[in-house]
């Protein structure tokens, strides 16, 4: 199973790590006794594996060392299905959706001799998302008057046609909005035209994992290969109006007013901040307390009464 996970290595030095692919199940997370340590985990995806010591505890053998784990809702246990806790105090998270202050205590003696030592490691788990990433286009159609019936059955038309086109890509045609204007022409008097925005995203990679398993097929490529696609129908649209003897059908495409914009959106809950998360710029990170995402937009708005992460509302 694919999984991104970025984590950001901690004391004597930072560095920061992006892991893809199923090398996370040998990856190791070391905490800090300074500051807590920033761990970004997939949403619904396995943890690496979460350590309760330090780099320099790692260095060491510790003489009766007792490891208890806290999170966001309580004591860790791996009675719980959706966690596992080893004999070493080391953490894996399973399915992760739950963001917040995950804290460790660990007792341990370095002689017999000696009292006990007790040290308090604290990470800050976020839970991120990829972007949901389309492309958005407009174009203009000449039609029919806008009260007809005809607009509406060569708007389904269209659609149809469109999502044959970038079917076998895995990717889908959405309709944003389509509406009839009275168009005032330069020098010349009124038309009809109808405006379309319509949208072309990929499916996830989930749903297209049976279908494609090649580098190829990445969500990118498809949806770039959809975007040519939706390009060349609508040259070819205006090439066959050009050559045709016949006059123009009451409804047609109007040459040159297809207008396309790449488009990032993150989830509810989630939004992007390359200011707060700087080691995550690229991704839709969960929205701490004091901030939310009501909708499909990109970023976490302020909220000073929300609470939780991932607020869809203030």
């Amino acid at each position: 199973m694919l999984i991104d996970i970025l984590t950001e290595a901690v004391w004597p030095s930072k560095r920061f790590l992006r892991i893809t692919g199923p090398r996370h199940n040998s990856l190791k997370i070391v905490g800090a006794g300074i500051f807590p340590v920033k761990v970004y985990i997939k949403l619904n995806h396995n943890s690496p594996r979460i350590l309760c010591l330090t780099n320099h505890l790692r260095n060491l053998e510790l003489i009766d060392p007792i490891f208890q784990w806290n999170g966001p809702g309580g004591g860790l246990s791996s009675e719980n299905s959706s966690v596992q806790i080893s004999p070493t105090g080391t953490l894996i998270l399973r399915h992760f959706n739950l963001s917040g202050v995950y804290t460790c205590s660990i007792v341990y003696k370095l002689t017999a001799t000696q009292p006990d030592k007790k040290l308090i490691i604290k990470y800050l788990i976020y839970a991120y998302s990829d972007p949901k990433n389309y492309y958005e286009f407009t174009a203009q159609y000449h039609a029919a008057p806008c009260n007809s019936t005809h607009n509406t059955s060569f708007q389904k038309t269209l659609l149809q046609t469109l999502s044959k086109l970038v079917a076998e890509l895995s990717c889908e045609v959405t309709l944003i909005k389509s509406e009839c204007h009275h168009v005032k022409m330069q020098r010349g008097g009124l038309q009809n035209e109808i405006f379309f925005t319509f949208s072309v995203a990929s499916l996830d990679r989930e749903e297209h994992n049976r279908l494609c398993q090649q580098s190829a097929c990445d969500a990118f490529h498809r949806l770039n290969k959809a975007k040519h696609l939706i390009e060349k129908f609508f040259k070819q649209q205006v090439q066959v109006s050009r050559k045709g003897s016949k006059p123009l059908p009451e409804i047609y495409y109007i040459e040159g007013t297809l207008q396309m914009v790449w488009v990032d959106r993150c989830y509810p809950g989630y939004g992007m901040n390359a200011l707060i998360h700087p080691d995550c710029p690229e991704c839709c990170v969960v929205c701490s307390p004091g901030s939310y995402n009501p909708s499909n937009g990109i970023h976490c708005l302020r909220c000073d009464s929300s609470l939780i992460y991932g607020a869809t509302k203030c």
